[in-house]
């Protein structure tokens, strides 16, 4: 694999540039003086964002974007082999890297690299930590998978020796990183286009732990199944955190306030350490907060900025956000697109003032639409009222195995107010017909389902 000198500022070309991702690791290159350019399907806030700090863009991929002076080319799984831009760098045989491996390379430079992993809660769980160091003036490198308002983007790059960022297990990725302290939320069945099934996710996670030098730290959620197989062989400390007597970091006496965020009594080693306040919602959020508090005790953070810092998150962009109210109807808009994310944002929708709740769900690749087609029936069933919009493709084809119609067939039979209806202009027709003051509609799913929400309010 090219091994990159930061000493040694050189041209590498981002195939992808506008992804969240990608657009945060070209931001880090263009502030240690490196020459980027890129290539992506179409304008966004990331590629405008990044030619104001001097990177040249071009929208639409093809072979002449391809230049001599490029000294290497970055791309993510979702470039095919038969990309026109990927096949011109094979021709011109210029050394070429993944993300993930470019990720892991930038992760080398620093002292104290930080990696969030887990199957939900990455990003919000990355933030959190984020916050409480900057609140405690840690000055770290921030890369995050969403938009976080106290660094008014997805990164941030330090002068410190903290770098701090999610680990992604999706086509092995993670296992290209270097991390000193890794911490692992939860693992399940996902991402069935590449994993055979939870026995390959489960030894992919362990893999990842596997990374860890003998001085570096493992952070496990206690309730993940069998969670001691995933430390089998680890050398490092390991630290639990969750909700049982034997966890190192416990959450005792929860409660939620009239908006569900969480308050709690915050135990390590089962002694009383100090109350924790959440402004954000749910059970699921509680959980993250205490893996963040767990890394952010063992890097000698102060109680004091620990809770502060938990308190100020209000979560990142498309994380139960809420958008407005148009109407007397209040609009969330959430990432949720795993039948374990639904039901954690719709339980905790049911903690959050309303009449009756609508949720407009946009079902996120065929593959793990047809996998989990019960299962998101299942998770769907709380809403009181669901529209389910036609299936986002992502990376993949149609192959007319699955359609949107027979996840709202599985839906009806738990909740006969369920609908599929294909076209945004009409689901947003129809939810300003139906919608009546005091309900709530939750817009859910990782595609572009967050317009609806914001069509509505005029966004």
């Amino acid at each position: 694999m090219y091994q990159i000198n930061f000493n040694q500022p050189l041209h590498i070309h981002f195939i992808g540039i506008g992804g969240i991702s990608m657009s945060g690791l070209a931001e880090i290159l263009l502030k240690n003086h490196f020459t980027v350019s890129g290539s992506d399907a179409k304008e966004s806030e990331m590629t405008t964002h990044l030619r104001s700090l001097g990177a040249t863009i071009a929208i639409g991929q093809s072979a002449s974007n391809i230049t001599d002076d490029i000294d290497l080319v970055v791309y993510t799984a979702a470039i095919h082999p038969d990309n026109e831009e990927l096949q011109e760098v094979g021709k011109k045989n210029i050394p070429s890297i993944t993300r993930a491996e470019l990720l892991g390379q930038i992760m080398a430079n620093y002292k104290t690299p930080i990696a969030i992993s887990g199957t939900h809660g990455k990003t919000t769980t990355t933030s959190m930590l984020s916050t409480i160091c900057l609140e405690a003036s840690e000055d770290p490198t921030i890369t995050v998978g969403g938009i976080l308002d106290a660094i008014k983007g997805n990164i941030r790059v330090g002068h410190s020796d903290i770098f701090i960022t999610e680990a992604c297990e999706y086509t092995n990725s993670f296992l290209s990183f270097f991390p000193k302290i890794s911490v692992i939320l939860n693992v399940e069945e996902d991402h069935l286009d590449f994993f055979s099934g939870i026995e390959e996710i489960r030894d992919s996670f362990h893999r990842f732990a596997k990374l860890l030098p003998e001085d570096g730290l493992l952070v496990l959620n206690e309730d993940i199944d069998n969670y001691q197989e995933l430390a089998t062989d680890i050398k490092c400390k390991t630290i639990t955190y969750g909700f049982s007597d034997n966890a190192n970091y416990q959450a005792k006496n929860i409660t939620y306030d009239e908006l569900g965020c969480g308050h709690y009594d915050l135990y390590k080693d089962g002694a009383f350490l100090t109350k924790i306040d959440l402004n954000v919602t749910g059970i699921h959020n509680v959980s993250n907060s205490l893996a963040t508090v767990a890394v952010a005790d063992y890097l000698g953070l102060s109680l004091t900025d620990i809770t502060k810092g938990l308190s100020l998150f209000t979560g990142t962009k498309r994380r139960f956000e809420k958008k407005g109210v148009v109407g007397g109807v209040t609009v969330i808009d959430d990432y949720a697109h795993h039948p374990t994310e639904i039901a954690a944002t719709l339980k905790a929708a049911k903690k959050y003032p309303h009449r009756e709740l609508w949720c407009v769900f946009q079902p996120h690749t065929y593959t793990r639409t047809k996998a989990f087609l019960h299962e998101f029936a299942d998770a769907l069933k709380d809403a009181d009222h669901v529209i389910i919009t036609d299936i986002y493709a992502a990376r993949e084809v149609d192959t007319g195995e699955i359609h949107a119609k027979d996840l709202v067939k599985e839906i009806q039979k738990h909740n006969p107010n369920a609908t599929y209806i294909s076209s945004f202009d009409e689901i947003i027709q129809f939810l300003l017909s139906h919608c009546v003051p005091q309900d709530m509609l939750i817009t859910m799913g990782a595609g572009d389902v967050v317009k609806i929400g914001e069509e509505m309010l005029g966004q």
